[in-house]
């Protein structure tokens, strides 16, 4: 008999979308703050990435990506995307809210601008020259320096897992980079997966801020949770491609938190057939 999400459920659940690997650290940074919940991870690689893609088109796809996660019974989903945060987060939350919080991803200008600036923003092409990216400046950053910066190809390469690529993205958006910067911004959930690298690149006068911890951090107030690291551990629930039943790739173990989570277990939870 096939088992089906609910067949042992011993554990709380919280449910990651986007279309790729940007959910990684989101998942990784809630894993570390909380062991014993369980992990439903969706991606989407028939339809990535969303950036090039109408907003409306956006919005459909990351509904269907949530709606998949619900036979898992999560306690929240976290749309672990800026993009289908900005076209999918108000669709998504008049459609689940409140029996399931969705909990979106916003880049964080505010803290750095509240540290000090020059700031500098690397996103993708599209979110750079976004309406939505200039709203964030002007609410949270309007009397720093902030200097949006193409990163581009780095999210692509980060997904295809090609080191030679990321590390010639990575230096290509430092050299786009003003002298000067002190703060930058990861307006992109893929590129966390490569801090490291993107600090080396750009020296350690520069102090990079990034979403998953408080992300996290306000998925687990909205289920009612304190952190607790001390837990029993739990893992990866079960792992969604396009809507499909998958497994953990190998090839996450290139970034550290998918090492992280393939060390947590994969897939224990099948979909019925």
């Amino acid at each position: 008999m096939t088992e089906t999400p609910d067949s042992h459920r011993s554990t709380r659940r919280v449910a990651f979308v986007d279309s790729g690997l940007g959910l990684l650290g989101y998942a990784d940074a809630l894993h570390t703050l909380r062991p014993d919940l369980g992990l439903v991870l969706a991606l989407d690689p028939d339809n990535m990435p969303y950036g090039p893609r109408a907003p409306e088109d956006v919005q459909r796809l990351i509904v269907a990506s949530a709606r998949a996660t619900l036979p898992y019974a999560p306690d929240a989903i976290v749309v672990a995307c800026n993009t289908a945060s900005v076209h999918g987060l108000e669709a998504l939350r008049a459609e689940l809210e409140p029996a399931v919080p969705v909990v979106g991803t916003v880049p964080a200008i505010r803290p750095a601008a509240v540290a000090g600036g020059p700031v500098a923003v690397w996103a993708t092409a599209a979110t750079t020259s976004s309406d939505y990216l200039r709203g964030l400046v002007d609410a949270f950053a309007a009397d720093v320096e902030t200097h949006p910066v193409a990163a581009l190809g780095l999210a692509e390469a980060i997904e295809s897992g090609d080191q030679d690529a990321i590390d010639a993205c990575i230096a290509y958006a430092a050299q786009q980079t003003p002298a000067g910067v002190r703060s930058l911004v990861l307006g992109c959930t893929h590129y966390g997966l490569v801090a490291d690298r993107i600090v080396a690149a750009l020296g350690d006068g520069v102090t990079v801020f990034d979403s998953p911890v408080a992300v996290a951090r306000q998925t687990l107030r909205r289920i009612g949770l304190a952190p607790d690291a001390s837990v029993p551990q739990a893992g990866v629930d079960g792992v969604l491609l396009s809507g499909r039943p998958g497994e953990l790739p190998a090839s996450w173990g290139a970034f550290p938190a998918g090492r992280r989570l393939l060390r947590s277990g994969a897939g224990r939870h099948t979909l019925s057939s």
